[in-house]
């Protein structure tokens, strides 16, 4: 599968999405960042060209996507913080590739990336898009990149687009509006 090739997500694409579909065309309003490392970009580049064609197949004007390289995975999280606090993104996808060495820096970059990426989206509030790969080999950071594999930019992408659907509806009562322990709480 290449990068312009039919996306799914979900099981729709933008030719089948349904009313009860997250990925309808239109995306709202908002700027989306593409957050992502220089380090491994031949990969990279790769996720960054997936992610911009599924946000574009969705209905996100490429007017609204603007991108923001770091030098590697590590520096992902601190720069993900700054946009999230910054107010001018609805989402950030953050994208980059670590490939195992013969040392133990791999686990240590992996693991910082994927927690302190899941750390601003809960102290923000803001939709991470995680597009880090974590893989033995180039060949398989390839096909996970546009290849046999399928996009992860993409696919990180389309995640991102959906929280910022999902988002606003789910709503977080006060204390005075809780429902009662015991309640039915579903209700329409």
């Amino acid at each position: 599968m290449t990068p312009s090739s039919s996306l799914t997500a979900g099981g729709s694409s933008p030719a089948t999405a349904t009313a009860s579909s997250p990925f309808q065309p239109g995306g709202g309003t908002g700027c989306f960042a593409l957050l992502a490392s220089r380090f491994n970009d031949l990969i990279v580049d790769r996720l960054i060209h997936g992610a911009r064609e599924a946000l574009r197949q969705y209905g996100i004007a490429d007017d609204r996507v603007e991108l923001i390289r770091v030098p590697g995975s590590w520096e992902l999280p601190l720069a993900a913080l700054h946009l999230a606090r910054s107010g001018r993104y609805v989402a950030i996808v953050c994208l980059g590739c670590v490939l195992r060495g013969q040392t133990d820096h791999y686990q240590y970059v992996a693991n910082a990336a994927a927690q302190g990426l899941a750390r601003v989206a809960l102290d923000t509030g803001i939709p991470i898009g995680f597009g880090v790969l974590t893989c033995e080999t180039l060949e398989q950071a390839l096909d996970r990149a546009g290849g046999k594999a399928g996009n992860k930019g993409a696919e990180a992408a389309l995640a991102a687009l959906e929280m910022v659907r999902l988002l606003p509806q789910l709503t977080v009562p006060s204390p005075a509006t809780a429902v009662p322990s015991g309640s039915p709480g579903c209700s329409k």
